[in-house]
């Protein structure tokens, strides 16, 4: 093919591709862009996607022994930096925004959750997990603090026992 032909086809290709960028948008525009709950099929994938490629971390050990002493250090830990999004118990007990986010927050008990290896939850809690918002903790919690967060998270109390955190109460 000469130069011309070869020009006129990029230039033609670039204008399809952005008549379809402005049909999207405008569809956007016209249909609004709403959050909604994940179906079983995208929740499915997406749990796969993460147990299997998103998520590093699998062979890890957490050093840390599961004593009481520990598991407690955990539980101070997270009712610091995770309560925020998942409540003092682990099980969005008292958060307002737990199911309206997309996708919800999941309980720390669910057998999703629990599912995980030790070095894949340390993974998630240091790096966060795209697309969830779930922020990454690096710079923020030491390698110890996440590794007895991890602790916690294996060793949760029922749902409810902690009552709503402070920063949701109405007192």
């Amino acid at each position: 093919m000469c130069a011309p032909v070869i020009q006129r086809l990029l230039i033609i290709s670039a204008g399809m591709v952005l008549a379809a960028a402005l049909s999207a948008g405008l569809a956007l525009l016209s249909r609004g862009v709403q959050a909604r709950a994940p179906g079983k099929w995208e929740t499915r994938i997406m749990t796969h996607a993460k147990h299997s490629l998103l998520v590093g971390g699998k062979d890890k050990r957490n050093p840390l022994p599961a004593t009481s002493e520990l598991i407690a250090e955990g539980q101070h830990d997270f009712s610091h930096y995770c309560y925020v999004c998942h409540g003092l118990d682990g099980q969005n007990t008292g958060v307002p925004f737990a199911d309206a986010m997309s996708p919800p927050v999941p309980s720390l008990a669910s057998r999703e959750i629990q599912s995980y290896t030790d070095g894949q939850l340390h993974w998630i809690i240091q790096n966060g997990l795209w697309p969830s918002g779930m922020p990454a903790a690096r710079g923020i919690l030491t390698d110890e603090e996440i590794w007895s967060i991890v602790l916690y998270v294996r060793h949760l109390p029922p749902a409810g026992r902690l009552g709503e955190p402070a920063a949701y109460s109405s007192e």
